[in-house]
């Protein structure tokens, strides 16, 4: 036996046992899921709705963007930038998601989204319009398979 490759190979396995832990790891307990807030200085409304049926691993999926102003009126022409990703894991989207089109009044298409893993997810909105510019994040857990 060549003990240099057994240690190695030992090290890659413990390794790799500790990534999968990891990725498998649970999101915080007080996870605030909900699809329906103000931006962070409270310039906007925003309310985000995935698709239906709930997007799978691997699989392109488009959300709807709802944008309104503090007083509850659609905000028409803005520009919304899309970032985001795994925060236990520390990577973004494997996909670059853009806001593609304003369907009507108030009401944006987020398109080109895609999960990669299962797990807790952050969905990062930069919006800009003559109200100003603001943020919000969402976020989202996509189950593991059962």
């Amino acid at each position: 036996m060549n003990l240099p490759r057994f240690v190695s190979a030992i090290g890659a396995a413990v390794a790799l046992a500790a990534c999968m832990q990891h990725a498998q790891s649970n999101p915080p307990a007080a996870l605030d899921l909900s699809l329906s807030r103000p931006t962070d200085s409270g310039t906007y409304l925003v309310q985000i709705a995935p698709p239906a049926p709930a997007p799978k691993v691997n699989q392109m999926h488009s959300w709807q963007i709802e944008l309104r102003s503090k007083e509850g009126a659609p905000v028409q022409g803005a520009h919304i930038e899309v970032s985001g990703g795994m925060p236990e894991h520390g990577h973004g989207f494997p996909t670059e998601p853009r806001v593609t089109a304003q369907a009507q009044p108030g009401r944006y298409l987020l398109e080109g989204m895609k999960f990669n893993m299962t797990g807790w997810w952050e969905i990062r909105l930069k919006v800009e319009s003559p109200l100003g510019q603001d943020g919000v994040t969402f976020n989202t857990v996509l189950p593991a398979k059962s």
